[in-house]
């Protein structure tokens, strides 16, 4: 399964660098599924009560309404017809893709289990909201539609007596079914809006909106196909009659023909057995993730960085548990950590520098803390020869993931502070820092790229220190498959950093710079300028 879903990566990975170069990273439409799918919400809840207007319920009424507002008025009212019909259809296939590419990825399982489970039912409230609006036009293919589902629906024994006796004779059916059906059409998509907030519940500052570039292409593209190709009625229902030939929207029937052809027994249990097969995925196996992070109170002032930079809403501030005199404190929910190590990325006491016996931050990693990566970096540095010396800080799920000399791979690239980037240069660990980090369309762990590029131009705490040359730091945004591209530049920022004179502020490593005791306190009492003024927010980190 592993290499399977290694291959399919890759896979998505290839077509979505394809994408990059037709609509560039940011507009993306493979990176913005989430947010393509909730502006087609809006396009067909906008037009649907625009259409709403324009309807008349009743067996006679509804389908001549159709055709009035599509034929006599197709510069705005058909118009909208065609942008419900196109958008729905948007929406499935945005849907299924985000399911996929989901799978694929591998961000569905672990503490990542809500957001899936709470997509299943979203899922089926899209396709009953189609069918339901299907009916409502009452042309042949409306008709069609109603005696397959009702005659699917009337074998389960809920209803006491048959749904489909309704649409035996024209006599039968009363204009107070289509009221009912009006009904359900406005009610499934409330709810499903309901369970589309829900969805998105645990993750910080969820995207629900596209590039305004990206939106405007769309809606555009919708405008000239639904002038293009209207949607039209496909003849009036006739319920003495039986349809013989009929259009099928592929996107929302696609198993009609299939449920006339099969007991409905068996469709009931095959529905069944694939809902609680996908709601089952996320522990099928389950995920194994690393412990959550832990927050250390002696080094923790409240400050609120971890609970703004954390993806997943796990972290929160809470009235403080100890003596220390501050109001808050941070609390982790380990049920929706997923050990990213951004927080620790975030606080302004993760700094390298601080001296000591034992490097403790104010929240850290328990499988991964800062001071073992600090220990990563220095023996990574040391396999580093020659001149024009790049450590890479790379992230897993991005191009660098293969082990090379002078390389440290991370869950997110936004996992080491700002500081460490300055405590690598200014111990003359390496000439420069390459930060190699996911593809440049779509984090994986969300915000890792937004947060490490502010942080670096210094536009968000904790900020890259002024006194950091920026020449000596890289930063490079490539997905899995572009590991040669990453390569070539970091050969090429390494030829740039040859030519460039020493850095100034470089002094070599000492023994009190990674948790040894220092050779003597005189030593120990000159540097620990850089031990105060690391520890500082601002600048200092």
């Amino acid at each position: 399964m592993s290499r399977a879903r290694k291959l399919l990566q890759r896979g998505f990975d290839r077509v979505e660098r394809g994408f990059d170069l037709i609509f560039g990273p940011e507009w993306n439409p493979l990176a913005q599924l989430g947010p393509l799918g909730w502006l087609m919400f809006w396009v067909v809840a906008g037009t649907g009560l625009y259409l709403f207007i324009f309807f008349d319920t009743g067996v006679h009424a509804a389908y001549d309404s159709v055709e009035w507002l599509t034929n006599d008025h197709w510069f705005h009212a058909g118009l909208a017809r065609s942008l419900h019909r196109y958008a729905s259809d948007l929406m499935v296939m945005v849907m299924l893709v985000h399911i996929v590419r989901e799978f694929v990825n591998d961000r569905y399982r672990g503490k990542r289990w809500f957001s899936w489970l709470t997509g299943v039912p979203v899922l089926w409230f899209v396709y009953i909201s189609g069918i339901t609006g299907y009916w409502l036009v009452w042309d042949r293919l409306a008709q069609y539609v109603a005696l397959v589902s009702t005659e699917l629906l009337d074998a389960v024994p809920i209803f006491a007596e048959p749904i489909a006796r309704n649409f035996l004779t024209p006599e039968s059916l009363s204009d107070r079914f289509f009221t009912l059906m009006v009904f359900l059409h406005i009610a499934i998509p409330l709810m499903l809006l309901l369970m589309m907030w829900i969805h998105i519940q645990r993750i910080n500052e969820a995207r629900t909106r596209p590039p305004r570039g990206l939106t405007l292409m769309t809606l555009g593209a919708l405008v000239v196909v639904s002038f293009l190709l209207p949607a039209v009625s496909q003849g009036p229902a006739d319920l003495a009659t039986v349809p013989q030939t009929i259009g099928i929207d592929w996107f929302f029937l696609s198993l009609y023909p299939v449920i006339e052809m099969v007991p409905p027994g068996v469709i009931w249990t095959g529905v069944l057995l694939f809902s609680v097969l996908l709601a089952g995925l996320p522990w099928m196996p389950p995920r194994r993730e690393a412990d959550a992070a832990q927050v250390f109170l002696d080094h923790c002032n409240g400050c609120n960085r971890c609970v703004v930079d954390c993806p997943y809403s796990a972290i929160t501030l809470v009235p403080r548990s100890d003596d220390l005199p501050f109001s808050h404190e941070a609390k982790v929910n380990p049920d929706r950590c997923v050990a990213c190590g951004i927080c620790m990325g975030a606080c302004p006491s993760s700094t390298p520098f601080r001296r000591g016996a034992e490097l403790v931050t104010g929240i850290d990693l328990p499988g991964r803390p800062l001071a073992e990566l600090r220990e990563e970096v220095i023996a990574a540095a040391a396999e580093l020869t020659g001149p024009g010396r790049v450590l890479t800080l790379s992230c897993e799920h991005g191009a660098g993931v293969d082990a090379e000399p002078g390389r440290v791979v991370l869950p997110c690239v936004a996992m080491a502070p700002p500081s460490m980037v300055d405590f690598i240069l200014s111990r003359d660990l390496a000439d420069g820092v390459c930060v190699a980090g996911c593809a440049e369309r779509e984090c994986y762990h969300r915000y890792g790229r937004d947060w490490t590029e502010k942080r670096f131009a210094r536009e968000r705490d904790p900020y890259l220190r002024e006194r950091v040359p920026r020449e000596r730091v890289l930063t490079v945004w490539e997905g899995q498959t572009e590991s040669g591209k990453l390569k070539a530049e970091v050969q090429s920022f390494s030829e740039r950093l040859a030519a460039m004179p020493a850095y100034e502020r470089a002094r070599p490593l000492r023994p009190e710079d990674h948790g040894a005791p220092p050779a003597d306190t005189t030593k120990a009492d000159t540097t620990k300028a850089d031990t105060t003024e690391a520890g500082k927010t601002g600048d200092a980190t």
